[in-house]
């Protein structure tokens, strides 16, 4: 059985950092497109990062790049979000899903939500403050 567990979330004024965790069992992480998802209130769930685990490739949202940095340690089978610079429209519950690369690859349309599939978490929530 996949189990994604996330950590890391909290409250924060806008211009700190956070990081994320996503522990990752029961599938093979050596093969597995990761990737942090985020919903804020009333919003659609949107993309924010997509990491392959083959060979550590990684994608963004144009909204968060320059800020955000998403990384793995594949020894852990643990995927990690450091959020840099947050802005108050950053705030939501972020979750981590990860599906086999087999089905569908790993690259930047992973970033869309709707059709990413595969395994997800509970979500753990951001609030930044301004």
């Amino acid at each position: 059985q996949v189990q994604l567990v996330e950590s890391g979330g909290g409250s924060v004024q806008a211009g700190g950092s956070l990081r994320l965790s996503c522990g990752a069992s029961g599938l093979t992480y050596s093969r597995a497109c990761m990737g942090w998802f985020r919903q804020a209130p009333g919003k659609e769930r949107e993309g924010v990062a997509i990491i392959y685990s083959g060979d550590g490739t990684t994608y963004y949202a144009d909204s968060v790049k320059g800020r955000f940095t998403v990384s793995q340690d594949s020894a852990k089978s643990t995927m990690y979000l450091q959020m840099n610079s947050l802005k108050s429209e950053d705030t939501g519950m972020y979750f981590c899903a990860a599906r086999d690369y087999t089905w569908l690859g790993c690259n930047i349309y992973a970033l869309q939500a709707r059709t990413f599939g595969g395994y997800w978490g509970q979500g753990t929530q951001v609030t930044v403050s301004s």
